[in-house]
């Protein structure tokens, strides 16, 4: 991934150059992330006294209309920040601090939040506390308000919470969260893990949503999907749990007629390794090495995440809120700037633009 500044004449700002090396077999052509110089594409990175954020904001110092990046909410008022010493320069035109604490739009906030949960058991007290001191809550009350088209939180945190005001807020109009796919960028080229966060013990429906999101973003970094159902059965020869449901998911793909090469269940090497997967299934109708794999438990899929991270050597993009319509991503508290900023270039991406 080069996230190298581009060139300020170019029409991508800097992670717009999430593009791939061809001396690996990767696809050369780049994946356009970032908004044109005339988007107005915002994002709202509700991320408390973190440094994280101000290194974000600071590549896409040119102008507001150009990347489109509205800061965090932060309980720091910007004189402190400014006061700082290690904070970053960064030209305050360039994005919007927001303060919970005197806020212009707090009662528009909490007015909405309250509508929208008024019948879930939310008073509007408990309305007034929420606007003032979460971030995430106010973040999803700008992305439902227009105020901002998608929103990035979880650097501090456990997931689930937060997810917890994304669905509340956001989930809406046919959006629902799918799964949490993270892209693993490894020496031979770019792995798909799902799903990673969302359904701990997923449905055959759930999975089979999951598998056809995860095709989408794929094609999307230009890969041709290759899909497995990783189980601890392989091809039936288990009656576990996992092998039942992938099962189940491989009739619902089956009967959907998708376009796209997968097949399961199957353990994660005969998935990776296409010559064992010929010795022990024949018949395979996937060729070559799967690139997307698709697990029966988060535990299972969050493993595989880490362990490609933390010995692999693998540079991982995301987690990506799959069926969220990009309104919507949940990182996760290890994320570094780097990380922070891939997630808030795809952000800024139309769906409209997904393969």
């Amino acid at each position: 991934l080069n996230t190298e500044p581009a060139p300020r004449g170019s029409s991508f700002c800097a992670s717009a150059w999430l593009g791939w090396d061809s001396s690996k077999g990767w696809p050369t052509r780049p994946t356009k992330a970032w908004p044109a110089r005339n988007s107005t594409t915002r994002r709202v990175l509700p991320i408390w006294r973190d440094m994280r954020s101000d290194r974000v904001s600071m590549p896409c110092s040119t102008s507001q209309a150009e990347c489109g990046l509205s800061a965090a909410p932060k309980s720091r008022s910007p004189s402190r920040r400014a006061r700082s010493r290690k904070a970053p320069t960064v030209d305050s035109s360039d994005f919007e601090v927001v303060n919970p604490e005197s806020d212009r739009r707090y009662r528009d906030y909490w007015g909405s939040y309250h509508e929208l949960l008024e019948r879930q058991g939310v008073t509007p007290d408990t309305a007034r506390s929420i606007i003032r001191t979460n971030s995430t809550a106010i973040a999803a009350v700008a992305v439902h308000r227009g105020d901002a088209d998608s929103m990035i939180c979880g650097a501090f945190g456990q997931y689930l919470w937060h997810m917890n005001y994304v669905r509340q807020v956001l989930a809406r109009g046919g959006l629902h969260p799918r799964g949490a796919l993270s892209l693993m960028i490894l020496e031979d080229g770019p792995l798909f893990v799902a799903d990673t966060q969302v359904n701990p013990i997923p449905t055959p429906e759930q999975i089979a949503e999951s598998a056809i999101g995860a095709v989408r973003h794929a094609r999307r970094f230009g890969v041709a999907p290759k899909l497995a159902l990783c189980s601890h059965s392989n091809f039936g020869n288990l009656d576990s749990d996992s092998g039942r449901r992938m099962r189940a998911a491989m009739e619902i793909l089956d009967h959907r007629e998708v376009d796209f090469e997968y097949e399961g269940e199957m353990s994660l090497d005969a998935a990776l390794d296409a010559e064992l997967r010929s010795r022990i299934f024949p018949n395979s109708r996937l060729q070559g090495a799967a690139n997307i794999l698709i697990f029966g438990y988060t535990d299972a899929a969050n493993a595989a995440r880490n362990m490609l991270k933390m010995k692999a050597g693998g540079l991982e993009v995301g987690p990506i809120l799959m069926g969220m319509g990009n309104r919507a991503h949940i990182v996760t508290p290890s994320i570094t700037a780097r990380g922070l900023l891939n997630v808030s270039a795809l952000a800024g991406t139309p769906v409209s633009l997904y393969g």
